[in-house]
């Protein structure tokens, strides 16, 4: 019996290591890349890019027309035409209030459709529950996002790609 207690205190001890090991396996995803790699194929995305270009070339119209006005403007001052000229620069100063004025309200369009994107509660349901089956099937106690101060980790933990991975083939069915 005095030589079977100090066995037992070695393997009672030397499992409670091993034991921890196992209850404790983290995992990181980039939850900023799966947005983008799996929402990029969404229509709302498609949607909101075609708004975005959409709003690009009018404002690259707008900007052409006051750099035709600035030309009108310069040539009138060469020919010496004093009222062509002050009225130009009139144009010129309406023109460019009107195209800050619509690039600050498209630019807070966009920003807000941008942010309801991101934060759809759909979105996050889907991309939460597709963490959650990979983290439960693979024993992961924990997965922290990655951008969210995490200073060093094994690319062996990284599950990223297959969330997108699961999260594209449940929408191609």
């Amino acid at each position: 019996m005095k030589k079977l207690m100090p066995a037992l205190f070695f393997l009672f001890c030397w499992g409670i290591p091993a034991g921890a090991q196992q209850l404790t396996r983290f995992a990181v995803v980039d939850l900023p890349r799966v947005y983008l790699a799996f929402f990029r194929e969404s229509r709302a995305v498609r949607e909101f890019e075609e708004q975005s270009v959409r709003v690009q070339a009018e404002i690259d119209r707008l900007t052409r027309e006051i750099q035709t006005l600035q030309t009108d403007r310069f040539n009138a001052e060469s020919r010496g035409d004093r009222t062509q000229a002050l009225r130009l620069e009139n144009d010129i100063y309406r023109a460019s209030e009107y195209l800050k004025e619509y690039y600050r309200v498209k630019s807070a369009e966009l920003e807000d459709k941008k942010t309801k994107l991101v934060q759809s509660d759909t979105f996050r349901t889907q991309v939460y529950d597709e963490i959650r089956n990979i983290a439960e099937s693979e024993g992961y106690s924990m997965v922290l996002n990655l951008k969210d101060d995490i200073l060093w980790y094994s690319p062996t933990v990284d599950i990223t790609d297959k969330v997108i991975q699961n999260l594209r083939s449940k929408t191609s069915r």
